[in-house]
């Protein structure tokens, strides 16, 4: 086939070579004129790079692509579309898939499912959205291996097939500068469990009403956690099927909402196992992931976190609430289409200190905050080691310094791994 490889990245560089593998004939395609792509390889390449693609049999886009950009400039080719999970779920070897989606805590969740199936003896493979292309290992796999995906909406718009076990942990607004509203983002969600069978389980949080909706929006038995028959948290207590797995006061993971991902985990995979010594192991210390609430540093009694991986209001308000103590909070960034009542409500209710703001939507933040009549705060600064500066100056001995912005990072920083790189170095140079 002439296939059109749309977006050549981390993913795109995957899809090229299993395509290649096979014989196709392939064409890259991307916005960016200065991409190095492989000798020899035909190639689109800037402004032009989504024109005429009904020359193609089959386009593969890259999940940071929306398909409307494709299909505004070429009308007709809706069915020639695919991406790298499709092609991967088509044709994986194995039918023990479990996919899992939500706004936040995709990445911990995930990991955590797949320690614990690697706890019961698993051959376990993870990737997708946290960062690495099912197509990569897809050669690995056999009738007995277990995979674990996790899924972005960008990831799931045009999903056509769906995993054994899909997991929806809760589900807020975010990347509405990227969907055309809250519709379509539940409907991307959504698409994870649309094509499951009454033999496929739906996993969901019993508490957002958003992820129940999205879990049943196919024909998979649905299994709520949060409340029983999945796992629940009883007086501290992580339970499931009447059967103890550990106090929360256990977990290595910071904050409430890290007992939501712990019991989603729990319940996914009490469908494979119920090896209690062997998942109250794992659970109990598993710290997490990077930039997701990271001690980073003490210095003079005060404790710096890197929260850079949270990007919208609503996580933001977990990592403050995760800690007692006062706080320095940093906030702001480039915008996301999000609201910011509830975080600053949260602010005011959240023994913080001071908030520094920085990066376009610190005015907005501002605003905010005076609305609810909090008035502890100053501009961050320009640079990240002005910033960390700041907060250093406003902190007291005790004082928890939380870098979880609320926001995307953009504009200031490459991203949110930039923007926890430079967090990370400001903060160890301190004297």
């Amino acid at each position: 086939m002439k296939i059109a490889i749309l977006g050549y990245d981390t993913e795109g560089k995957v899809s090229y070579d299993y395509f290649a593998a096979q014989g196709h004939e392939l064409t890259i395609c991307d916005q960016n004129s200065e991409v190095v792509v492989p000798a020899g390889a035909q190639s689109v390449l800037g402004e032009a790079y989504l024109d005429n693609l009904d020359r193609f049999d089959r386009l593969v886009r890259t999940a940071g692509l929306p398909p409307r950009l494709i299909l505004d400039k070429n009308p007709t080719v809706a069915q020639k579309i695919t991406t790298q999970v499709n092609e991967f779920l088509i044709n994986c070897p194995t039918q023990n898939v479990i996919g899992v989606t939500g706004t936040k805590g995709k990445g911990t969740t995930s990991t955590l499912i797949t320690k614990l199936l690697e706890a019961a003896g698993k051959d376990v493979h993870l990737g997708g959205n946290i960062g690495i292309p099912p197509l990569s290992f897809i050669k690995n796999l056999n009738e007995e291996s277990w995979v674990v995906l996790e899924l972005s909406s960008f990831q799931l718009i045009d999903l056509q097939y769906s995993p054994h076990i899909a997991v929806c942990l809760m589900v807020v607004p975010e990347h509405l500068n990227w969907h055309k509203d809250m519709d379509e983002y539940v409907a991307a969600k959504s698409q994870l469990f649309a094509h499951q069978t009454s033999d496929d389980t739906a996993v969901y949080f019993a508490l957002n009403e958003t992820s129940r909706q999205i879990a049943s929006t196919g024909k998979g038995q649905e299994l709520p956690y949060y409340a029983a028959p999945g796992a629940v948290v009883n007086n501290g207590v992580i339970e499931i099927s009447g059967q103890e797995i550990c106090s929360v006061n256990e977990l290595q993971l910071l904050g409430e909402h890290n007992w939501q991902n712990v019991c989603a985990a729990i319940t996914t995979i009490w469908q494979i196992t119920q090896d209690i010594t062997a998942i109250r192991s794992v659970v109990a210390t598993f710290t997490g992931l990077p930039h997701r609430l990271e001690f980073v540093r003490e210095l003079l009694n005060v404790k710096f976190y890197d929260d850079s991986f949270g990007t919208t209001p609503e996580t933001a308000i977990v990592a403050l609430q995760a800690f007692a103590q006062p706080k320095i909070l940093i906030l702001g960034g480039s915008d996301k289409g999000a609201e910011y009542g509830e975080l600053a409500t949260a602010v005011a209710n959240g023994n913080v200190r001071h908030v520094l703001l920085i990066g376009n939507e610190a005015s907005k933040l501002q605003t905010a905050l005076e609305k609810v009549g909090y008035d502890h705060y100053s501009p961050g600064g320009e640079t990240m080691t002005e910033i960390v500066a700041a907060a250093q100056r406003n902190a007291e001995a005790g004082d928890i310094v939380l870098l979880s912005t609320g926001c995307a990072s953009f504009g200031m920083f490459k991203d949110y791994k930039d923007r926890a790189a430079q967090f990370i170095a400001a903060v160890q140079a301190l004297a």
